[in-house]
């Protein structure tokens, strides 16, 4: 389980703990990577904690605030499981989901499992621009996924180490696995959670950048293969 994190000291001992009676409840080994992207309050402290009370929980400290591509990235360069499994440290995203997500990858055969939050506890001011994107990400890319940026994810360990996600390629990330050849990607409705801690990351610049970064794969996805197509 991969958990990329800025400033979510407060949520981090409860997440772990659910993480834990799921793993348990369902007797899957596991283990789970913290990726500390450069927070500026006790975060890490609290991760050092987890890690001496439990030897499944693993961390990464980046120096400074990278961003959550590099995050997501570090994280699956280190990660062991075959299936591996991304999410949000805010609480927003519910463990519960993991066993269902492990049978999708395990017994359907997905190479890719995104989450659906159908039902969302956000602002207007973050889900109006959502859906505005995940139409335009539809269209370019010809996935049906109705979120293409939840963060919780199920994938094939293959998938994982097939793929670069840099710059804020998170959004993409099955659009990255469709252009690398895993093709089975689907999706699952999962429980979103009202934010119990600490402040939301989200800000219309990111919305922004969104575009710009869905332009540029398109364009080489269209056209990295034959570039000269392009002239």
């Amino acid at each position: 389980v991969i958990v990329p994190l800025y400033n979510e000291a407060e949520s981090l001992p409860e997440l772990t703990a659910w993480i834990e009676r799921v793993m348990k409840d369902n007797n899957f080994t596991y283990e789970i990577l913290f990726i500390n992207d450069g927070s500026t309050d006790e975060s890490w402290d609290v991760i050092k904690d987890l890690q001496s009370k439990n030897d499944c929980v693993k961390g990464v400290c980046f120096r400074r605030n990278y961003g959550k591509s590099p995050a997501l990235n570090t994280g699956f360069q280190r990660a062991q499981g075959d299936v591996v499994i991304t999410m949000d440290a805010d609480l927003q995203d519910s463990p519960d989901e993991i066993p269902e997500l492990y049978r999708m990858i395990t017994q359907e055969g997905y190479d890719l499992v995104s989450g659906w939050k159908k039902k969302r506890y956000d602002p207007l001011s973050k889900t109006i621009p959502t859906k505005l994107f995940n139409a335009t990400a539809r269209a370019v890319s010809g996935i049906y996924l109705h979120d293409f940026n939840c963060g919780l994810k199920a994938y094939r360990k293959k998938v994982v180490k097939h793929i670069e996600v840099y710059g804020d390629m998170h959004r993409y990330i099955p659009f990255l696995a469709k252009a690398a050849g895993f093709k089975k990607i689907g999706e699952k409705v999962v429980q979103h959670q009202a934010r119990k801690y600490g402040v939301t990351k989200f800000g219309l610049n990111r919305f922004v950048n969104g575009y710009l970064d869905l332009a540029t794969l398109w364009f080489q996805t269209k056209f990295g293969i034959k570039p000269m197509h392009f002239f």
